[in-house]
């Protein structure tokens, strides 16, 4: 087993007590003795790792333990090549733990002679120019306060700082992938990306890597409150990693989160989220705990700032499930296989939700499968729409997978609709549908020309009462199946329960533009049907409802 001082005293102080880890960095050390260390094919690089902590702590600030453990990795290397085993740092980490505090030392090294590496050129990339020049600053001000020492090595101004021997720069970015290209870094930091809801800005900064030598990716941030974005996706990934086998081999993945929302009463444990909190606790961390400790005070007074402090100070996003059809976990439950061949000729309910032409259209089938409900399903929308309105998520990529088509047209025609249910007759045993009465004109018609029995409600509110704790439990009981779909969970995700004077419940849209719910709506209404709520022979006419 390879050995390196800062790492072995970084788990042995865990080992023996002196500190606390969280679930995720325990699968870490685990990850790293079983497939990282035991390798004889791989070293650390003393020389680099030392000369980039004592570049660090002279000129920035001293570094605690973890720093130098993460610092560590940075440096591992190939032995007979010249090549970084780790190319993507993953560090998610509490607020406060001086995050840009260690992106502006390492950035500033890897430009600096001691690296050694020409045209090593370094950006930060964040959501905002505040964010993103953040680091570039507290550069700059070294350089400065340091002229006379650093003008023989670097030059800076406010925006760039380069390093005269090897002519690389350290610079910031803002997240509008539209109008940057990959350009030649050698190393990208991400900064509080977790506000990212598609991989598009990554995927296209990152495509100039690997013109210079030893390329880096460093995603640092806390957690957030986007919901089935990249970041999501992104953390399913690295946790498949700390679980071991994956076959993202160069990824380091260092998380520090409370394992659960009880601990957060607990402040001892606070290290979990922030290992700055390990005792000893420098100057540093002393005051940083006493602001942690004033605004957990606060919520017994202001209980609206939970949500924020649970995301940053504990990294454990906590969501308001009293306005929500179901918590995130809930949602991404649904994500089941679909047993297609066990489906063939089943008896299943269609229903579509086709209230605006030239927006979006979602319809589907619905089955039962013991006590879980089985929706399959596709949307339509017109690609200017999509375009226009600027929604965030990555549409396209789901057109990729084929859960969605695009249309190059004025409007959604019907037809699209009914060949996809003559389609799923095929498959399965269907034949009736159901949908509102808004467009019914065009909608029933249509469908009853090709046989079909359509059913119609001209407003769900007055079945919500009896239908939302239905749905709600479903969700929480995980008896939903979407199959790999998030298109429809972006969709549920989108829905806001809405508690009402009489105590009845009603699904909501928490964005009428951009926050698309028609997937789940067309789910409702199939399950309005599936469920037997039409228990007369003549038909249910309710008010008008838009989602």
């Amino acid at each position: 087993m390879i050995y390196q001082k800062y790492v072995q005293e970084y788990i042995q102080a865990w080992r023996s007590g002196k500190i606390i880890f969280n679930q995720e960095r325990i699968d870490l050390v685990k990850q790293l003795e079983t497939e990282v260390l035991v390798r004889d094919d791989i070293y650390f690089d003393e020389d680099q790792i030392e000369q980039c902590i004592n570049y660090i702590e002279k000129w920035y600030f001293k570094l605690e333990l973890f720093q130098k453990f993460i610092i560590a990795f940075i440096f591992l290397k190939y032995i007979k090549r010249d090549k970084l085993y780790f190319k993507d740092i993953v560090i998610v980490i509490a607020r406060g733990n001086g995050k840009n505090g260690l992106i502006s030392g390492l950035s500033d090294y890897f430009i600096s002679p001691g690296h050694g590496i020409e045209g090593y050129n370094v950006d930060v990339v964040a959501n905002s120019e505040d964010q993103a020049e953040t680091s570039v600053k507290e550069v700059f001000n070294m350089k400065e306060k340091n002229k006379n020492l650093m003008r023989d090595f670097f030059r800076w101004t406010r925006t760039k700082i380069t390093g005269k021997k090897t002519l690389s720069e350290f610079a910031f970015k803002t997240s509008n992938a539209d109008t940057k290209d990959g350009g030649r870094p050698g190393c990208l930091i991400f900064d509080e990306w977790h506000i990212y809801e598609e991989m598009k800005l990554i995927n296209t900064l990152s495509s100039g890597l690997g013109k210079v030598k030893h390329r880096r990716r460093i995603f640092i941030s806390t957690n957030g409150h986007v919901r089935g974005g990249f970041f999501d996706k992104f953390i399913e990934q690295c946790l498949e990693v700390l679980k071991g086998g994956s076959k993202r081999k160069n990824r380091f993945v260092f998380i520090c989160k409370m394992d659960n929302k009880d601990e957060v009463e607990n402040p001892d444990l606070w290290e979990k989220a922030n290992p700055m909190f390990s005792k000893p606790l420098s100057p540093y961390a002393e005051e940083l705990f006493d602001t942690v400790m004033d605004e957990y005070l606060d919520l017994e007074d202001d209980s609206s700032g939970r949500p924020e402090f649970m995301a940053k100070r504990m990294n454990l996003p906590q969501e308001d499930n009293t306005t929500r059809i179901a918590s995130w976990d809930d949602i991404m439950a649904t994500n089941r296989p679909i047993p297609y061949e066990k489906l063939q000729h089943q008896t299943c309910v269609g229903a579509i939700d086709f209230s605006f032409i030239k927006d979006f259209t979602a319809c589907g089938v619905l089955f039962k499968d013991g006590e879980n409900y089985i929706w399959d399903s596709h949307q339509f929308a017109r690609r200017d729409f999509v375009k226009e309105a600027n929604l965030k998520p990555p549409i396209e990529e789901w057109e990729e997978e084929g859960l969605l088509t695009l249309l190059d047209e004025p409007a959604i025609n019907i037809q699209y609709m009914v060949n996809y249910f003559c389609e799923m007759r095929e498959k399965y045993g269907l034949n009736t549908i159901v949908g509102d009465t808004f467009r019914l004109d065009i909608v029933k018609t249509a469908l009853e020309a090709e046989g079909f029995h359509v059913l119609y409600i001209r407003n769900p509110h007055a079945i919500y009462a009896r239908l939302a704790p239905r749905v709600e439990l479903l969700f929480a009981q995980h008896r939903v199946i979407f199959g790999d779909n998030p298109l429809m969970r972006w969709n549920t995700n989108n829905i806001a329960v809405k508690v009402k004077g009489d105590g009845n419940k009603d699904f909501l849209k928490k964005d009428e533009v951009r926050r698309k719910t028609d997937g789940f709506t067309a789910f409702v209404y199939a399950m309005w049907q599936a469920d037997n709520y039409l228990e007369e022979e003549e038909e249910f006419y309710l008010d008008e409802i838009s989602f």
